[in-house]
């Protein structure tokens, strides 16, 4: 079986020892999993050098002790994070400047030891450099066959279409994802939801663009609210502190228990299933968590299950 989910490897090689974290890989592979998420920052600020890269380099390290994995896998890394100075971040940031995508692309392969990535994602906007030399230096990668498929990530959606008419007026390849926070819960109007950066959390104008683009497709990161929908010792962040929450926690409960399931599994098939469609990320900490996401993507819910968690404000 494929699923419709990517594995976010972003504490991998930091706070998820190697052991873990390759059990969780293996176990996602021999599952059917395909997509694996990761950055060239991640992840610099749990790690005392204040730099990144560690994700990727166990990354490597687990694609160079399993031969013909890398047959089965597609990689997704990220450029435009990465401080240039160890503990100085976010003004700091590598950028997405022609120099900084090629130096950033070149780090990686190195980390992961492989000649290409399956996509490659601008990982947040940089006002410094002009869009034009962002998207001619992507398209140079893709041109080079060091890069697949392009996305961006953290991005405002007039960033996006700009750039996407960039790439179309110049015969170019241009960004094919977008990548932002998406979950079940909505955040108080006029709030941005913690785990997100600026641009980071889906709005109705990023959902009303995705659906008249169908060829766009949308990566959800941290659709589980790290762990916030199933365990008390997390409570939600103060910006879901409405009564539109209660209400779709109601709602969640109430399909939870119909499908013999729980919230996490819910929010992901709702995600998963949903119009546009959004590719869940699932971070996770062990095999049993990867369980439960498979478990949840996999799930189907009925037109009239989706209409009432759609409905409930």
């Amino acid at each position: 079986m494929t699923y419709d989910i990517v594995l976010g490897a972003m504490l991998f090689g930091t706070v998820q020892d190697e052991r873990t974290s390759f059990e969780i890989l293996d176990h996602f592979v021999e599952a059917g999993g395909t997509w694996i998420d990761t950055a060239n920052c991640y992840a610099f600020w749990e790690d005392p050098s204040g730099l990144g890269g560690q994700s990727e380099e166990l990354l490597g390290r687990w694609l160079a002790r399993r031969p013909g994995v890398r047959d089965r896998i597609r990689i997704s890394t990220k450029v435009g994070c990465e401080p240039t100075e160890a503990g100085r971040f976010p003004e700091t940031a590598e950028g997405l400047s022609a120099s900084a995508i090629k130096n950033g692309i070149e780090g990686s392969l190195r980390r992961l030891g492989v000649e290409h990535v399956d996509r490659y994602w601008a990982h947040m906007e940089d006002r410094r450099t002009p869009l034009a030399e962002t998207v001619a230096a992507f398209d140079e990668l893709v041109s080079a066959g060091r890069v697949g498929a392009l996305g961006c990530s953290n991005y405002a959606i007039w960033q996006v279409e700009r750039a996407r008419e960039i790439a179309r007026a110049n015969g170019m390849t241009g960004f094919t994802a977008v990548q932002q926070h998406v979950t079940y819960l909505r955040p108080r109007p006029g709030t941005r939801p913690t785990v997100a950066h600026r641009f980071g959390a889906v709005s109705d104008e990023v959902v009303d663009y995705l659906e008249c683009h169908p060829e766009m497709s949308l990566w959800a990161y941290t659709p589980l609210l790290s762990g916030r929908y199933t365990r008390a010792e997390k409570p939600l962040p103060p910006e879901y502190g409405h009564p539109g929450t209660e209400r779709r926690l109601a709602v969640l409960d109430e399909v939870a228990a119909e499908t013999g399931t729980t919230r996490n599994h819910v929010v992901l098939a709702w995600l998963a299933g949903g119009s546009p469609a959004a590719v869940p990320i699932v971070g996770v900490s062990s095999v049993a968590q990867l369980r439960e996401a498979l478990d949840g993507v996999a799930l189907v819910l009925t037109a009239e299950q989706r209409a009432r968690l759609d409905a409930a404000t």
